[in-house]
């Protein structure tokens, strides 16, 4: 019965890695389409979030019967419940890249981004993604110290974040309301995304160990 349910775990640690890096790609595509106005792309991940969304549906499913049949104990019963909210988390940052995949589509046949924005915005992209890659092989490897300096690495999103927005409010900025409208979205989405990978890791800690990455890292 305990092999049982170790391989039930497993499987649910397995889809989770797996649904990260479909998050991963949709993150990319979207970036893909955001940059180049490219309509097919953004539509693309706009589709493929159902796939996040069904298999989201179906590790709450596994969760569930592992809660239902096998009743865990107190520390088996922590692993499952963070699993649940890992999924939740994973599923939200698919749905932050078709929010940036529906800007691209917006503003075909022009492109959101103006051309003196794209380097920062084009660098929150680039952390964002990076940071959904790292929290996959986080997630299949229970790595408990890659998981406390993706924390410490989040702090490079905030100063892009920072750096955005001086963009936006500056007297320099010609490109009128809606542009920026456009890259204050996109900054945030990119930004939550980073957040949520943030999130995700921190789960891991607390599953492998039992205390917050804070009370890990302080040790």
């Amino acid at each position: 019965m305990r092999d049982q349910f170790l391989e039930q775990l497993q499987a649910v640690f397995d889809d989770l890695a797996a649904i990260c890096r479909q998050v991963e790609s949709a993150v990319a595509q979207a970036t893909l389409a955001l940059m180049t106005g490219d309509v097919l792309t953004a539509e693309r991940v706009i589709s493929a979030d159902v796939d996040i969304d069904r298999a989201r549906e179906r590790v709450e499913d596994a969760a569930f019967d592992i809660l239902s049949l096998q009743q865990p104990v107190a520390g088996d019963l922590r692993t499952v419940v963070a699993a649940l909210r890992m999924v939740s988390e994973l599923e939200r940052m698919g749905d932050l890249s078709v929010h940036v995949a529906k800007i691209a589509r917006l503003r075909v046949p022009e492109i959101a981004v103006p051309e003196d924005a794209r380097p920062t915005i084009e660098r929150m992209a680039a952390v964002a993604e990076d940071m959904v890659r790292r929290v996959a092989q986080i997630i299949t490897d229970r790595d408990v110290e890659a998981a406390i300096v993706l924390g410490r690495d989040d702090e490079e999103m905030d100063q892009l974040r920072r750096t955005s927005f001086a963009e936006l409010l500056s007297d320099d900025w010609g490109h009128g309301v809606e542009a920026a409208v456009d890259i204050a979205l996109l900054g945030r989405y990119y930004e939550r995304i980073a957040d949520h990978a943030v999130s995700v890791a921190n789960r891991v800690v607390f599953v492998v160990t039992g205390e917050s990455p804070h009370a890990v890292s302080s040790h």
